[in-house]
């Protein structure tokens, strides 16, 4: 007999079924085989939700959260909830695409979309992942700063280096290189707790903040889309559709079940651990920089914070050592940003275009390009304009998100992709209501922000008329795109029939494939976290 293994395709999709010639299970062993959907299975599939949520602590979540605090004190932190409310909506709905159809979000806007719109779409996705990679390009500058007191120009082109460290860690194990930058994240996270204690914010301030929802005073409107950007993030959607194809899930219907309620779970948790950290940050940040006895200094730093200046923040929990402690985790803060955005990258293009790239060359691809902007920024305005391109970088993210969400909500809604696995009328309504929110406050404050600079700036009438020109015609072409996106049908059927886990079908017993899983040859050659 030839070959060990053959290669089945189910229903002509693209999920691949190793068949060996071993022999087939007895009916005693299909029951040892079931008794592993329950939750001793749970850890299994545990992974693709913590390293995602990782991406909501890195130096764009914790600069925006330190200005927000700084500025608004409390009353933006009803965004944060809303923000990972919706976050763990999307990125639940995100999970479900990829573990249902076996294929991620980029692979299925290849298949539905015209040529034109998927290349438009891949552009945006890269802009997307440059964009959420300049935070992490300046804030590894910032505590290179920090620790080394070199210029933060010269920070920024040391970030080159340290995507050849990324690649070095890589080798001992992906997952070790995750556990390592989360302990070290997580250890700020516990100074920020440590400095909440001591501070002690008014807990009535704390719940009138996260539950009545405020925009009060210059600047709030910019600052709540920061937020939004810096935690709703695009890449974040193809990237988790993506991670759970590394876990082997059965091909069945009860396996598809188990799949999507541990990945909500697991998901559920992390983003709830995130919820905590980020509320702390903008806590401790509002408190110090709103405390009547504030000295002179430190209101000098409140006035204009950024991730160079926030150590002072810490001093009453870590003292003298705070800045080093503050640096130290800001740089592992920072590195988990490289990850995440080396991963949707390659998704992205993988999807969009069927490309590889080997996991340095996309690395040192997406870093090149994100240095650029920084450096220039870094030169002319310092630190406090490096500060500022984080915010602006957050706010690139939160236009780019229609572009991302508005497939998933439709992809995940459609029973042509998903079939009976996709959303209950209730997920529709609410992720849509909160979509729509999202997208009418980033058109509402770029249209309102670009006229009310047009009046006031001191330009010649002739160069506003010729910024006019161009940037109205930018505008309209954005909602349009937004407008096509939501109301076109969809055509492309990708939606293929689990093997059921009680059917008998051509006299052969389907629970025999139940745990015959599926596997992603074409993504093989990407280090997937196991």
């Amino acid at each position: 007999m030839e070959n060990q293994q053959q290669n089945q395709v189910i229903g002509g999709s693209k999920r691949i079924v190793a068949l060996t010639e071993s022999p087939l299970p007895s009916n005693n062993d299909h029951h040892i085989e079931h008794q592993k959907h329950g939750w001793k299975n749970f850890f299994a599939y545990v992974g693709p939700g913590f390293l995602v949520s990782l991406a909501y602590l890195d130096p764009g979540n914790l600069e925006t959260d330190l200005q927000a605090g700084a500025n608004h004190r409390y009353e933006l932190l009803w965004v944060i909830l809303i923000g990972l409310i919706f976050a763990l909506i999307i990125q639940s709905l995100a999970a479900n695409l990829g573990v249902s159809t076996g294929k991620h979000l980029s692979e299925l806007c290849r298949a539905e979309y015209p040529v034109f719109v998927k290349y438009c779409l891949w552009l945006l996705a890269e802009v997307a992942v440059i964009a959420a990679d300049i935070p992490e390009v300046i804030g590894t500058a910032f505590a290179l700063n920090i620790l080394f007191h070199i210029p933060v120009w010269a920070g920024v082109l040391c970030t080159g280096v340290s995507t050849l460290l990324f690649i070095g860690l890589q080798r001992y194990g992906v997952r070790k290189l995750e556990l390592l930058i989360a302990i070290l994240v997580f250890v700020m996270a516990a100074c920020f707790f440590g400095e909440m204690s001591y501070v002690k914010p008014p807990a009535n301030e704390l719940f009138k903040g996260m539950f009545i929802p405020k925009l009060n005073g210059d600047g709030a409107t910019a600052d709540a889309i920061a937020l939004l950007g810096a935690l709703v993030m695009p890449h974040n959607l193809f990237l988790h559709s993506a991670l759970v194809l590394s876990r082997k899930i059965p091909n069945s219907v009860r396996g598809i079940n188990d799949a999507c309620k541990f990945f909500l779970i697991e998901s559920g948790f992390a983003l709830f651990v995130s919820f905590l950290i980020n509320v702390a940050v903008v806590s401790v940040s509002g408190t110090v920089c709103g405390a009547d006895n504030l000295s002179d200094q430190n209101k000098e730093s409140c006035s204009d914070i950024t991730l160079n200046s926030a150590s002072f923040l810490l001093k009453n929990v870590l003292g003298k050592s705070s800045s080093t402690v503050y640096a130290i985790a800001l740089l592992a803060s920072g590195q988990s940003s490289t990850i995440t955005g080396t991963y949707a990258g390659q998704f992205i293009m993988q999807g969009f275009l069927d490309l590889k790239m080997k996991t340095w060359l996309r690395n040192l691809f997406t870093r090149l390009i994100a240095i650029t902007p920084s450096l220039v920024v870094s030169i002319i305005g310092g630190p406090s304009g490096a500060g500022r391109l984080i915010i602006i970088a957050s706010m690139i993210l939160s236009f780019e998100l229609p572009f991302a969400l508005i497939p998933l909500l439709k992809f995940s809604s459609s029973s042509t992709k998903l079939g009976p696995h996709k959303n209950s009328i209730y997920i529709i309504v609410i992720s849509w209501i909160l979509g729509l929110g999202i997208i009418g406050i980033n058109i509402y404050y770029l249209s309102t922000a670009f006229v009310g600079w047009l009046i006031s700036n001191s330009l010649p009438k002739f160069g506003n008329v010729l910024i006019g020109i161009v940037v109205f015609p930018l505008m309209a072409i954005y909602i349009l795109a937004v407008i096509y996106l939501m109301f076109r049908k969809d055509t492309v059927v990708t939606y293929v029939d689990p093997i059921k886990d009680d059917h008998m079908e051509n006299g052969t017993n389907n629970m025999e494939l139940v745990d015959r899983v599926p596997y992603r040859e074409d993504l093989a050659d990407i280090p997937l976290p196991q």
